[in-house]
């Protein structure tokens, strides 16, 4: 019988030390290549602090994942960050027929 994932597993902070580890990057040369705190950034993937805000720290982040803009990772990298703190992404936001249709999305993930 498959396992299923625990809630710890999913999230911006277990995605990005999954991507760190594929790209073989370790936390140290994660820190320096994004010029962040090693133990924030230790603490971002284990959801202990949410992930930050600021769209140059999630830029510099995601200049040292290897996310490329426009990419469905670099894309996944940004809404898992502005959902983890309770937020719709910037470009979803902006689009007024996307604003228009999410409470038929809030209805259908409600059940």
């Amino acid at each position: 019988m498959a396992r299923e994932p625990k809630r710890e597993e999913f999230g911006f902070g277990p995605w990005v030390r999954r991507r760190r580890d594929e790209i073989n990057l370790t936390l140290r040369q994660f820190a320096l290549e994004s010029k962040l705190d090693p133990g924030n950034l230790s603490k971002y993937e284990r959801g202990l602090l949410p992930p930050p805000q600021d769209p140059g720290t999630l830029e510099r982040m995601a200049r040292a994942l290897q996310l490329k803009k426009g990419t469905d990772a670099h894309r996944d990298f940004t809404d898992l960050a502005a959902a983890s703190a309770g937020r719709i992404p910037a470009d979803l936001q902006s689009d007024p027929k996307v604003v228009a249709r999410m409470p038929l999305l809030f209805r259908t993930v409600r059940g």
